[in-house]
């Protein structure tokens, strides 16, 4: 019961054909990479959007805190990371750190603040066409 030629065999096949130690080494690389762009990228992403969405609040936007309380911002106080909000007919105000800001339901116009909408090289060559269909 000599199983040393056996392994042998098997670790010489291995190395001669086989995957080998650096296929394993490519594989762990995959692995972390898909990780990486799965796991840890669109979580960085959302927490960025997150603090700019915070970052972004003015007073009179309407808001619903992770408690789920819902209120309208009435004061700002950037020295202690903290707002003041209003609930109900009653008017309370509640004071609340930033990140308890779940989200903003104010909805406000984006057409003034987006980006201008970038033109490709064929948009001219589809203008073009588009005139000359309507012709």
């Amino acid at each position: 019961m000599n199983n040393l030629p056996i392994l042998a065999q098997a670790s010489g096949n291995n190395a001669a054909g086989g995957f080998g130690m650096w296929g394993m080494i490519a594989i762990y690389a995959l692995i972390i990479v898909a990780v990486y762009f799965f796991l840890l990228r669109p979580n960085s992403k959302k927490k960025k959007e997150e603090a700019e969405m915070r970052n972004s609040l003015e007073i009179g936007d309407e808001i619903t805190t992770i408690g789920g309380i819902m209120g309208r911002v009435v004061a700002i106080k950037d020295d202690e990371d903290a707002l003041i909000i209003e609930t109900g007919s009653d008017r309370v105000k509640m004071k609340f750190k930033k990140w308890c800001i779940s989200s903003v339901d104010t909805v406000k116009d984006t057409k003034q603040n987006a980006a201008p909408e970038k033109k490709s090289f064929f948009s001219k060559f589809k203008k073009s066409e588009e005139t000359e269909k309507a012709e």
